[in-house]
């Protein structure tokens, strides 16, 4: 049911984009060059409690011809009362060829790393199909999905009474085919704010995965922006009894390249 409620919850933030049909195209991006932005946030608080956060993001684009090259790097570290409660890394590379007009044919490899998610990895391969449901300047609304193979390891971990994870324990890895859902909605509300929703979904045997992460961005120059972020991540199914979801805010400082 958790899984439902945020694919209806995404599903709902994409409505607006049905009022866009009169916006122009926007201009093709420049060929051959890469593009994209970086963002970093820290969260510093000492007090009752005290607490340390840092996370970063880098999306990265090239247009080679029909074909689109993307890259993207995520991280997240955490703290509190001096004991670590969050690491995450995770990146993707896809490539993308125009098949004709908004239709393309995609191929990635995804692979993520958290501590306490319950896996000491979860690595994908798909390939599939996309289509730019719109495209213009104001409104971009771009759906994909594809079918392919996962590796897991899972792993057994213990806390100590303080919640300090004091072991771990990795059991067999295991492999499956598995189905991929990515949507992914810009909107901008303003000249200088901008709305994002980036829904990711990979099912298979065991486990479904889950990323939903909405953003409201608003430009203090050409190249910088400050965001504030939500994030939900689900894995439906992890070993040991752990919580399923984990939901992030954050606030980054967004340069543009």
């Amino acid at each position: 049911m958790q899984s439902l409620r945020f694919a209806a919850v995404a599903a709902f933030l994409l409505i607006p984009a049905g009022v866009a049909f009169a916006d122009d195209a926007p201009p093709p991006p420049p060929d051959g060059i890469w593009t994209g932005k970086g963002q970093f946030g820290f969260l510093n608080s000492r007090g009752n409690s005290d607490a340390e956060s840092i996370n970063g993001n880098l999306d990265m684009a090239r247009i080679d011809g029909p074909w689109k090259n993307e890259l993207t790097i995520v991280g997240l570290y955490g703290q509190s009362a001096g004991i670590v409660s969050a690491e995450r890394a995770t990146a993707v590379l896809q490539s993308n060829r125009e098949i004709s007009g908004d239709l393309f044919g995609f191929g990635n490899l995804r692979y993520e790393h958290d501590l306490f998610d319950g896996f000491e990895y979860q690595a994908s391969a798909a390939v599939g199909l996309g289509y730019k449901i719109f495209d213009t300047t104001d409104t971009k609304l771009v759906a994909q999905v594809g079918v392919g193979y996962r590796r897991l390891r899972p792993e057994d971990i213990s806390k100590a009474p303080d919640g300090a994870v004091d072991g771990r324990t990795l059991l067999p890895a295991t492999g499956a085919g598995i189905v991929t859902l990515q949507v992914d909605y810009s909107q901008a509300l303003t000249a200088t704010t901008t709305l994002t929703n980036k829904f990711y979904m990979e099912t298979g045997p065991g486990d479904t995965l889950i990323h939903d992460n909405v953003a409201v961005a608003v430009k203090v120059s050409n190249k910088l922006a400050l965001s504030v972020g939500y994030g939900v991540n689900d894995n439906t199914n992890p070993p040991g009894g752990l919580k399923k979801v984990d939901t992030t805010e954050t606030v980054n400082l967004v340069y543009s390249f």
